[in-house]
């Protein structure tokens, strides 16, 4: 394990493992959007072109390099549903049809398709896996000839089992099918590249593993799709939208790419600062950096709490995010007793999350492991 602490403002003595839920803003993504609150009080500091234009474009930039894409394919979202409502509005679906989920998916990227399946007559089938099963397997048996839309992320978000987005692509593809991604547990500490899935869309909410401000997102558009219809009719994402003294000119055409489906008011000009040093980090870092110090934090927790009684026993669990089973002896509050240690993880049912992250130090580990061990008897 690295020691990335310093970058962070955490106290020595608080252990984190909460990724999944929130991520803490690194120290100069703070500083940056504290900045751009003082930069308020005096806005004519800035030009026209910097505040609506190069802030957005240099975050767009930097977030299609996470998903080896080009600045053109991502547009700027406030939330992973909105994302999820832009696919809904440019897939076409008629009566019969069959939308594929997984159990248990998060309620964002459910609702989404319930709305559509209502809308279009459309048939929700929901994927199931056996204990023994992956979630790549029981999505893979769901898919018929009826398929027309799959709708996942790279990971189940309650247990961590891992999809391999590949083999589901394809799988999709040859039954005709259009495939919809959240990525919002995975982007940025999972290497995923848009050239070999294909997705049609993909989105992440940006506020838990991309480190940055509640209200940030990114999504994905297939070339394919960036003719289509966006979910809000506002002036940024026209063409030719700089020219402020032309904007009642107004135009039918769209900025390019999939700009057209950027959210009204993108140039969020306190959040995007923030988050535009969160994704110079994780860039700079790079995703394989982060992938292996989560995987060494995992690596060790699991080694900790193995005579514990606790296990990491989903099969095909990624490596930045642990389920672990508990004892049937194990107190329902496990999760508010290790916050009276300064510790912070998440219960999903019979489960105990830990979701760590590159501010994770080998003295974290031991302590929630010394915490579990007393909770635990």
């Amino acid at each position: 394990m690295t020691d990335y602490r310093a970058l962070f403002d955490l106290p020595a003595d608080t252990a984190y493992f909460n990724a999944a839920q929130v991520g803490p803003l690194p120290i100069r993504a703070a500083e940056a959007g504290q900045a751009a609150f003082r930069d308020k009080l005096r806005p004519w500091r800035h030009t026209t072109t910097q505040l609506f234009f190069d802030l957005p474009e240099s975050v767009r930039g930097e977030a299609a390099r996470l998903f080896n894409a080009s600045a053109n394919d991502i547009a700027l979202v406030p939330a992973a549903s909105y994302g999820l409502a832009t696919a809904a509005r440019n897939l076409d679906l008629k009566p019969g049809d069959e939308i594929v989920i997984l159990d248990g998916q998060f309620p964002s990227n459910v609702y989404t398709w319930r709305a559509l399946a209502q809308q279009t007559g459309a048939v929700i089938k929901t994927a199931k896996r056996t204990e023994h099963e992956t979630w790549t397997q029981a999505l893979l048996a769901m898919l018929s000839p009826r398929t027309r839309l799959v709708a996942c992320g790279a990971l189940h978000w309650i247990d961590g089992g891992w999809i391999d987005l590949e083999a589901v692509s394809q799988a999709a593809k040859a039954q005709g099918a259009a495939l919809v991604l959240d990525l919002t547990q995975s982007l940025g500490v999972m290497a995923f590249d848009v050239k070999a899935v294909d997705p049609d869309f993909a989105v992440a909410a940006a506020y838990k593993w991309l480190l940055s401000p509640y209200a940030t997102g990114y999504l994905y558009v297939a070339p394919r799709h960036q003719g289509g219809v966006p979910l809000e009719q506002n002036w940024i994402n026209r063409s030719d939208a700089e020219d402020f003294t032309r904007l009642t000119d107004y135009r039918d055409t769209y900025d390019a790419g999939a700009r057209r489906f950027d959210m009204g008011e993108r140039a969020n000009h306190q959040l995007l600062p923030a988050a535009l040093e969160s994704l110079k980090l994780i860039n700079g870092l790079g995703v394989a950096e982060i992938a292996r110090q989560c995987a060494a934090t995992s690596a060790r927790i699991k080694d900790g709490v193995r005579p514990l009684g606790l296990h990491a026993d989903i099969p095909d669990q990624a490596a930045h995010y642990l389920s672990l089973s508990l004892p049937d002896t194990a107190p329902a509050d496990i999760a508010a007793r290790l916050r009276e240690h300064d510790i912070h993880a998440s219960q999903r049912g019979p489960r105990l999350r830990i979701s760590g992250h590159i501010y994770n130090t080998e003295q974290d580990v031991d302590r929630l492991v010394q915490a579990l061990k007393a909770i635990l008897g």
